[in-house]
């Protein structure tokens, strides 16, 4: 195949990928408790309490991620996705009551973020069986940037524009505008304050 029909083919495929996400988005925008204007949610993924879901403007959500919201016998939302946030796929989003993303956060690939555990402590019953234990509300700032494999844990508050760095698990509170890494993760930098703040 020559070059130009090559470059033919991939503009054609790239194409087809953005209309068919776009009319995926759009046909099942409805079935959300909202979805913003500009938002697209790339097939495959897999969607469970969707009406406990709110998508905000310009949202991109990446291909064979799993956005779930839990005990669909209730109204209210629990799980919060702010206006132009991007997360890159395979990402796993869980709610049992609360869980925010705000505005502009960025979720490489592979990320996992719930706001429950499954309860374990009955031994001789499958843990698939004993249900969910510590549901805890989890946040994540706006500006914030999850690394690729990071994990956060039930109660867990990432402050705004806080990075974490990639396979991290988050299972305490990182503050705003701090670099946190590693199992458990810790903050290793603070890069919110000022020079003068800084100085001795």
């Amino acid at each position: 195949m020559n070059p130009v029909a090559g470059r033919a083919f991939l503009f054609t495929y790239r194409s087809a990928t953005r209309a068919w996400a776009k009319a995926f988005s759009l046909l099942g925008a409805s079935a959300f408790a909202s979805f913003g204007h500009h938002s697209v949610i790339v097939p495959p993924v897999r969607l469970s309490g969707e009406r406990r879901i709110a998508v905000g403007s310009g949202v991109f959500i990446g291909s064979n991620s799993w956005l779930q919201a839990i005990g669909d016998h209730s109204s209210d939302v629990a799980l919060i996705v702010g206006d132009g946030t991007s997360i890159a796929g395979n990402s796993v989003l869980s709610a049992a009551s609360s869980v925010t993303l705000g505005r502009k956060v960025l979720l490489a690939r592979n990320v996992y973020i719930s706001d429950h555990i499954h309860a374990y402590a009955a031994s001789g019953v499958p843990v698939l069986d004993q249900g969910l234990t510590r549901v805890e509300p989890v946040s994540i700032g706006d500006g914030a940037w999850l690394g690729q494999n990071v994990v956060v844990c039930p109660g867990v508050r990432i402050g705004s524009g806080a990075v974490i760095g990639a396979n991290a698990v988050v299972v305490d509170d990182i503050p705003a505008f701090t670099l946190a890494v590693g199992a458990p993760a810790r903050v290793v930098r603070d890069f919110g304050r000022t020079a003068a703040e800084s100085a001795p």
